[in-house]
């Protein structure tokens, strides 16, 4: 398709470029081999969506609890991975 770049044809057909660009290269190199069909010219690649992943349908958590001997500490569901992570250093370092 002349003056039709990569990234319009792989954006028309829901692929990404650099899987086009790496088809091109290996049927140059004679990697990728290609059935010789009369009348064949383009295939279509259609994609679906993605089923839900299990992420998407799980509900966030209310708290963050730590349990630690017979302590608990709960903290909001927004509390940063580095809060959460120093509370675990300095409960480990009471021990």
């Amino acid at each position: 398709m002349p003056g039709v770049t990569v990234n319009e044809v792989a954006r028309r057909v829901g692929l990404k470029p650099n899987h086009l660009s790496s088809w091109r290269r290996l049927a140059r190199e004679g990697k990728l081999v290609v059935p010789d069909l009369p009348g064949a010219e383009f295939a279509l690649a259609v994609l679906e969506p993605a089923p839900a992943s299990v992420e998407e349908d799980a509900k966030p958590l209310a708290a963050v609890e730590i349990i630690h001997g017979g302590t608990t500490i709960r903290l909001e569901a927004s509390a940063s991975p580095d809060r959460i992570a120093g509370i675990v250093r300095a409960l480990g370092r009471g021990s």
